[in-house]
Parts: C-alpha cells; sequence; structure tokens
C-alpha cells in the first residue's frame, strides 16, 4: 500500500453523508449523485490494490471522504495490532480522510476475532486502558481520531459509573474527539432503562465531530423491552426526535445514515440524508 499522497485532506461538511457499500459503488462513479460525504469502512480497504483501491481513489476525487474502522478492539486486554494499526495509518496517509473512528469497545482477544463489537465494563480501569490506547492511535496517525458509543444488549455488575460517564471522562482524558452515534443511545435507553435525554446533556459539547444515524429492529417476542442496532431499516421516529435535540445542543454536526443489512436502492438513503439535512438546515437558520 502506498504510504504518502498527494492529496489534500477535504474537510467534512456539517452536512448529511452517507455509508457507502460496494453495491452501490457502479452508480455512484457512473451518476455522482449530488451527496456531501461517503463514510467507508476501513478494514474493507486493507489489502494492497485492486478494483476496490481503483474505486475508493476514483470516489476520493470527487467527495470528502471519512475512514471508519470496525477493528481495532481498542478495549481489548490484549495489546494493540501493531499490524493492524500500521496498516490503518498507511490507509489514511493515502486517502487523507476528513476524519478517522472507530468504536469504544473489543472484538479481538488471544489473537481470536469475534467479529462483533462488544461492550465494555464501565470501570476506572477499563477507562485507563481506553485512554492509554486512544493516545496510542492518535500518536501513531499524527491526527485526531473519533471513538464512537455502541449498542448493547448486557451490563456489567461491576461497572462503577454510567455509560455516559465513561464516555464523556474517556473523551475528555484522551483528548480525542467523539463520534455520537444517537441510534445507539436510544437503543440502550430502551435495553436497559436509562434517560437517553441525560446521556446527550453529559456530552462535551466541543468534542462531538460526527453524528451517525441508522434503524434498528425491536424484538416483540420476549418479556421486555429489546431493540437490536441492525443497520437494516429506516431511522426510527424517537431516533429522529434524539437527532433533534443533539442538534440543539451541539449545532450542525457532519451527519451520516447508516444502512449495512438488507440494503436498499441508492434512493432510499439519499431520501434518508435528505431528512437529515432538513434538520441541520433549521439549525444554520437559527445560528444564522
Amino acid at each position: 500500500m502506498h504510504d504518502a499522497s498527494p492529496l489534500a485532506t477535504r474537510p467534512i461538511p456539517a452536512a448529511a453523508g452517507i455509508g457507502l457499500r460496494a453495491p452501490h459503488m457502479p452508480r455512484v462513479l457512473a451518476e455522482r449523485p449530488r451527496v456531501p460525504w461517503f463514510e467507508m469502512h476501513s478494514e474493507n480497504f486493507f489489502g494492497a490494490g485492486g478494483a476496490i483501491h481503483d474505486a475508493l481513489e476514483r470516489v476520493r476525487a470527487d467527495y470528502p471522504l471519512s475512514l471508519h474502522g470496525v477493528g481495532l478492539s481498542l478495549g481489548s486486554a490484549d495489546a494493540l495490532d501493531g499490524e493492524h494499526l500500521t496498516t490503518l495509518r498507511a490507509l489514511v496517509r493515502r486517502y487523507q480522510p476528513g476524519l478517522v473512528s472507530d468504536h469504544i469497545c473489543w472484538g479481538a482477544i488471544g489473537g481470536t476475532h469475534l467479529n462483533d463489537l462488544l461492550p465494555l465494563p464501565f470501570t476506572a480501569e477499563a477507562l485507563d486502558l481506553m485512554v492509554t490506547r486512544v493516545q496510542q492511535v492518535q500518536d501513531a496517525l499524527g491526527r485526531e481520531f473519533l471513538v464512537e458509543n455502541v449498542s448493547s444488549y448486557l451490563t456489567f455488575r461491576h461497572a462503577e459509573m454510567t455509560e455516559w460517564e465513561f464516555v464523556a471522562e474517556l473523551v475528555r482524558r484522551a483528548g480525542c474527539g467523539l463520534l455520537l452515534d444517537v441510534n445507539n443511545v436510544y437503543v440502550n435507553s430502551v435495553n436497559h432503562g436509562f434517560d437517553a435525554h441525560a446521556y446527550l446533556r453529559a456530552m462535551p459539547r466541543a468534542a462531538v465531530r460526527e453524528i451517525h444515524l441508522a434503524g434498528f429492529t425491536r424484538k416483540n417476542d420476549l418479556a421486555v423491552p429489546l431493540l437490536i442496532d441492525s443497520h437494516s431499516r429506516p431511522v426510527d421516529a424517537e431516533v429522529w426526535a434524539l437527532y433533534a435535540e443533539a442538534l440543539d445542543r451541539f449545532g450542525p454536526v457532519p451527519t451520516l445514515i447508516e444502512w449495512d443489512q438488507d440494503l436498499p436502492e441508492l434512493e432510499v438513503l439519499l431520501a434518508e440524508a435528505g431528512r437529515a439535512e432538513a434538520l441541520l438546515d433549521v439549525r444554520r437558520t437559527r445560528a444564522a
């Protein structure tokens, strides 16, 4: 993989972009739709070359780009995977994305990758580890790194703080940015019975660099409410309401529509992004 690039970094605008997945790539390259920016999963481009990089180079020539990782496993008891981090650094240098991010989670242990974004215990020990890991990544990349709150389906009895306290303190201590997934805040608020509005109020205003929106699946055949962060349907009305509240607190922030399963036609994603853009427009008008 190339280790340097003539590209200049193109900042991500405070507008609504979409996650670009492989089935939509041919249309994007052929039609060049009016999308403010795209986000791609970093690990999909860890190979050194080939058609997938040719396509990404063409996208990057016309659109601002964000790279969103799913494999750093920042909270694992294992050391950071040096090869993974080195490959990510080369990818970032090659494409000069406006934003780079991964998750507040773990997903590998003992060399085994579990292919999931698993929750951390909200303890001082886990917080110390995450602060160290995020700082390691920022040092390696030579730039700000964003961390994203994840959805979860269990909590730990030995937790010493709430999720929002953990996330806010991590961002403050590590000196990183926050990718605030509003859908995940809502999903967890239902699954674990907390106040989603209190979560938003706890987030450091200046640290929020990006917002994610996605659709969830509601499980109706259980004794207790359960939402699954499936990324397989339109954004729920309750999440749109929470997003509007987030914009009131944090101002216009780059916003991404995520859709990873049961992928619809591109027009559906563009319509979802258009709805987010309308809410962003309201906040821009208020700020003017």
